[in-house]
């Protein structure tokens, strides 16, 4: 199937002779047999709209199998027609440049073509006809710029034999010492679900993530961000686990109206070879909005129908609240069976980070801060998780499943590889490079998430060169990849102006520690184990090596992170937040321009105004949060402010919040109690 032009009919043949089949093309074979005249002379004699209704007529009548078929262009538009083709097999969407196309049906002077008329661009034809395009498929064949028809060919045979063995895009635990037998197997629903493997590892892809030709990414610069997710992430999720029609509509969700920018994660030029990547456009002023979007609707399409299901999630300051507001937006019938319960240290976020979090009183969500820090926070759940009693509890007197949606869940750091390359692909349109030509990244980094989806992102085919880690002064990360020691004994989290990266314990580093070691899954399991039991590993020295060529890392203390601000301030006119600054005094120290650098900025700077207001050495900074907002808006400029931001604060003000003790048992006593007012009372 494929819109005019797409090359179906010589697919066809290729395809046939590849697949020993025989072939049936549906405008030689079916219908000018059925008419008694050429397609032409048909849509000639009785007209487009006609034309479409007896050509649907024509196709319900016909029935073949065992072999390759050859749609028309104007097939997707006839419904019925279309769900009597569905029932025989498998339809796959020659997905062909546009550009590609106009070409072809100039050069072949095709007269055909529904719709054709002199006052309508082939162009504008193409483009109404990819709605049903899409409406159909059961797997997309995306073709490069440029691509030859026995290009596409080999593309539709290697979908065809992914949709047919779906064993082949398994998942495994980061721990897992074996073969998985085939009534093991873990597929993308099942780890969405699940979350924390039963092992205690992290799932990943058993084949890692597939690799896009670099003509295929240079077809996505032309594409909007949404469609750029949508071909990136049906290129991960096998269409069986999720219906790539299904996804499209997740996306759509997930991006259309939901950020300020219509760029969604739009790249700025911020001075000579550095370039902001402006993550904080979603509802909640954060990167985590661009996974938390979209995540619960990817979440809540996998769960079993059977169970209710509480999500439980530890924060260091942004994805609270991100969590709250994706799960918020579900459907009723999906709040009904999914809740969420976030714990949040209460003196180790901001004022305003904590309001966002506290404005939300929903049903299915609420938030309870915890007279602890992050990594506690962290701890405590998983401990719940690990604890076969409290889960069997549960399940029994609940019917309630726990999970997580931090970044140790797959469908939280999937959509993150998204932004990674769409900010590649903004040079790229933007003429700043040229396919192939590296950029560097520097990322704030704490839960080593973003890092590590841009270590996939440059596994699918993105020419990143270094990968920057920059941390703040609770830099355990920094001086794991300095040293190959992960040392946690002794060490206190001290808390810091830039609180999202306030971690000591890195739960992604599993994953990355498992990638940079081939799939070591016996090593990997050998050093978190020890983690567990002593508080501290030392890698072995080829795999310290192999970390330092997948990463560079640096640190920056409170007082660079300050300067960093006023100085790139006065300089560009540019205001940003704590954690984008700790980015940028790390590259400016690591980075050698040999290449332009992007700067993952994570967050708005109102998020942390007071700081920010402290850094541009404003007098008198204001007590209240709104009155901090205003100020820096004001200091700043109009497009500073972020309206949902300024709401959610509003909102928040004026709500109370539930602050509880460190202790594990009380955090599973706010657990139960979630559950009993959330899936137990009376509807």
């Amino acid at each position: 199937m494929g819109p005019p032009g797409a090359g179906k009919t010589t697919v066809g043949r290729i395809l046939s002779q590849r697949l020993q089949k025989p072939v049936i093309d549906i405008d030689d074979d079916v219908l000018e047999k059925t008419w008694g005249m050429t397609v032409a002379e048909k849509l000639a004699q009785v007209g487009g709209e006609r034309f479409i209704a007896e050509e649907g007529r024509a196709v319900c009548n016909f029935s073949a199998s065992g072999c390759v078929i050859s749609l028309t262009g104007s097939n997707p538009l006839h419904s019925d027609a279309m769900r009597h083709l569905k029932l025989s097999g498998i339809i796959l969407y020659l997905d062909v440049d546009t550009d590609d196309i106009v070409e072809r049906l100039c050069r072949m002077k095709v007269n055909r073509i529904v719709g054709q008329d002199p006052r309508v661009s082939m162009k504008e034809i193409l483009e109404y006809r990819k709605q049903f395009y899409e409406k159909w498929l059961d797997a997309r064949v995306f073709c490069g710029r440029g691509d030859t028809v026995e290009e596409v060919a080999e593309k539709v045979v290697r979908v065809l034999e992914k949709y047919r063995d779906a064993e082949s895009e398994s998942y495994i635990s980061t721990r897992s010492l074996g073969p998985a037998l085939n009534g093991d197997l873990k597929f993308f629903s099942d780890v969405v679900v699940e979350g924390l493997a039963p092992d205690g590892g992290l799932y990943v892809p058993r084949k890692g993530l597939p690799k896009l030709e670099p003509s295929e990414w240079i077809r996505l610069a032309d594409m909007s961000y949404s469609e750029r997710a949508l071909i990136i992430l049906e290129k991960c999720i096998h269409p069986l686990d999720i219906a790539p029609t299904e996804l499209r509509l997740m996306v759509n969700r997930a991006y259309g109206q939901n950020f300020a920018s219509e760029s969604v994660a739009p790249v700025r030029h911020l001075a000579e070879d550095q370039y902001i990547l402006e993550l904080f456009h979603g509802p909640t002023a954060s990167f985590k909005d661009l996974a938390l979007q979209l995540m619960p609707q990817l979440f809540a399409y996998c769960l079993p129908q059977m169970c209710n299901y509480l999500i439980l999630v530890a924060t260091s300051g942004d994805t609270g609240s991100a969590v709250l507001s994706g799960f918020s937006n579900l459907s009723e019938s999906n709040r009904q069976r999914i809740g969420v319960l976030v714990f949040f240290p209460e003196r180790g976020i901001s004022v305003i980070q904590k309001l966002q979090m506290t404005g939300f009183k929903q049903g299915n969500t609420r938030s309870v801060s915890v007279i602890s820090d992050f990594d506690f926070c962290q701890k405590a759940i998983k401990e719940m998780f690990n604890d076969s009693k409290l889960t069997g509890h549960f399940a029994v007197e609940y019917a309630t499943v726990l999970s997580t949606a931090n970044s140790i869940n797959w469908a939280r750091l999937l959509p993150q590889v998204v932004y990674h390359s769409s900010a590649y692909l903004d040079l790229l349109k933007g003429g700043v490079v040229k396919f192939g030509q590296p950029i560097d990244v520097c990322i704030p980094t704490g839960n080593f998430g973003n890092a590590m989806s841009a270590i996939y992102a440059k596994q699918m085919g993105i020419p990143l060169r270094n990968i920057i880690c920059a941390s703040n002064h609770n830099c355990v990360v920094s001086d794991f990849i300095a040293t190959g020691q992960y040392d946690l004994r002794g060490r206190k989290l001290i808390p810091s102006i830039s609180p999202a990266i306030d971690i000591l314990k890195s739960s992604n580093l599993e994953r990355f520690l498992h990638h940079s070691s081939s799939g070591d899954s016996q090593l990997v399991q050998d050093l978190f184990v020890k983690l567990e039991k002593e508080q501290h590993f030392t890698v072995p020295e080829y795999l310290l090596r192999k970390i330092q060529q997948d990463v560079q890392t640096g640190w920056c203390s409170e007082s660079d992170c300050l300067t960093t601000i006023q100085e790139v301030q006065s300089k560009t006119g540019y205001v940003m937040d704590t954690h984008t600054a700790v980015a940028k005094s790390v590259a400016d120290r690591l980075h050698d321009r040999a290449c332009p650098l992007v700067l993952c900025s994570t967050a708005h700077a109102g998020k942390l105004a007071p700081t920010v207001l402290k850094a541009l050495h404003y007098a008198d900074i204001p007590h209240e949060p709104l009155e901090q907002l205003d100020a820096l808006c004001a200091f700043a400029g109009q497009e500073l402010m972020h309206e949902t931001l300024y709401e959610s604060v509003n909102d928040g003000a004026s709500r109370p919040h539930t602050v509880c003790q460190p202790d594990v048992r009380v955090l599973t006593e706010e657990v139960e109690s979630m559950i009993q007012d959330s899936f137990m009372r009376v509807r």
